[in-house]
């Protein structure tokens, strides 16, 4: 079975409102791990979503807790959101269809 996550990582302490190069750095990482066919992950305005096995899922969000510090932050905050459903196998497109056949 496959997890969906939502994962927002925040770097503290930029110097800059800025944070679209950690970002893109971030998503250097989920791109290393989508072309070896690991996850599946897609890039929203405010986060981003991964869907993979959970317990790899939590191997990507480590990777992309560490891009900060290793661009010399020493504080970063990560939010993260598991919707872990059992009883079915569904991708992250399946739950907005789902909404969308209901409107």
């Amino acid at each position: 079975m496959m997890a969906i996550v939502d994962v927002t990582v925040i770097p503290v302490g930029t110097g800059t409102p800025s944070v679209s190069s950690y970002v893109a750095d971030i998503h250097k990482v989920l791109m290393k791990y989508e072309e070896e066919g690991k996850i599946r992950f897609q890039l929203t305005p405010m986060n981003t979503i991964i869907e993979g096995e959970l317990s790899l899922l939590f191997e990507v969000i480590q990777a992309m807790h560490e891009v900060p510090f290793e661009k010399g932050l020493v504080r970063v905050c990560t939010n993260i959101r598991i919707d872990d459903r059992r009883d079915i196998t569904r991708k992250m497109e399946d739950k907005v269809e789902s909404v969308k056949s209901q409107l």
